[in-house]
Formats: structure tokens, C-alpha cells, sequence
């Protein structure tokens, strides 16, 4: 039996770019800032903790429904998952652990990420 959660993350901030030329402080600043959120989040909704192996899949959530790129987005998500390992989802996000992410366009409303993790054996 498969086991899936799905995780609503709030932006805490705006989200980083790779087309955006930000200073490294700024940069570092909304990395910390998405990384400590989804931690919260995680931690909030009693995630499992010491997966072995996870498919995650991250539904970005945004106010207009312009035309982007999603793969732009993929710092906002490296943060996201570095505050899944922090609470102790899988033990790091290299390949033995961490399948995807898989990125895509979640539509419009209030700014977040949705993370649907799948538990992989």
C-alpha cells in the first residue's frame, strides 16, 4: 500500500527566481525564510519522519494565472525540501532518498507551494 501526504506551504515570501538577478543576502534571505516555513508546516501537519525514500511532486500556487516557466522556481523549491529534511522527513535529499521534484503550474489563489509526497519502496 502506498502511503501520500500533501503539504500546503504558504509563501512566507516571494518566490526565487533563477531568471532574477537578487544579491546574495536577499537571495539567502527568502531561501531561510521558505526553508524555516515549510519546516513549520511539516512539523504542524505531524509529517512522517525517517522516510527512506520519497517522491515529491510541488504544485506552485500563484496570484495571477500569467504564462511562467515553473522551472524558474526550482530555488524557492530546493529550500522547501531542505525544511522537509530538517524536520526529519528523509535523512537528506540526495538520489537515494529524493525522487523529483517534479515541478508544475497549480493554478491561481493565494500565494504557496503544494507538496504531494509519495512514499516509495
Amino acid at each position: 500500500m502506498t502511503r501520500r501526504w500533501t503539504l500546503t506551504v504558504p509563501a512566507p515570501c516571494e518566490f526565487i527566481n533563477l531568471n532574477s538577478r537578487m544579491h546574495w543576502a536577499q537571495k539567502a534571505k527568502l531561501t531561510k525564510a521558505w526553508r524555516r516555513c515549510t519546516w513549520l508546516s511539516a512539523t504542524a501537519d505531524n509529517l512522517p519522519t525517517n522516510l527512506q525514500r520519497v517522491h515529491i511532486t510541488a504544485h506552485i500556487i500563484k496570484r495571477t494565472s500569467r504564462q511562467y516557466d515553473a522551472h524558474n522556481l526550482l530555488p524557492t523549491l530546493k529550500a522547501a525540501i531542505d525544511g522537509l529534511v530538517d524536520h526529519g522527513l528523509i535523512p537528506d535529499d540526495t538520489n537515494k532518498h529524493l525522487i523529483g521534484p517534479d515541478l508544475r503550474q497549480g493554478g491561481t489563489g493565494t500565494p504557496a507551494i503544494i507538496l504531494t509526497i509519495t512514499e516509495e519502496q
